[in-house]
């Protein structure tokens, strides 16, 4: 298990379910892109650049 499943399997079942569905997009969408914990939130790099990074807050997803 890694940093991101740890950070998804914090939150309820039902926030977990749409942060899977946010990583498998982005998997999909950008397969070659690097996947890595950053400030605190999954993150994901492409040619060592942000792509997109995403967090899961009390009240909303971001």
């Amino acid at each position: 298990m890694n940093e991101i499943d740890k950070y998804i399997q914090s939150f309820p079942d039902e926030i977990q379910e749409i942060l899977y569905k946010i990583r498998g997009m982005v998997k999909e969408l950008a397969p070659g892109a690097e996947e890595k914990m950053a400030y605190g939130m999954p993150g994901y790099k492409t040619n060592k650049r942000p792509l997109i990074y995403f967090a899961a807050y009390k009240n909303h997803i971001g």
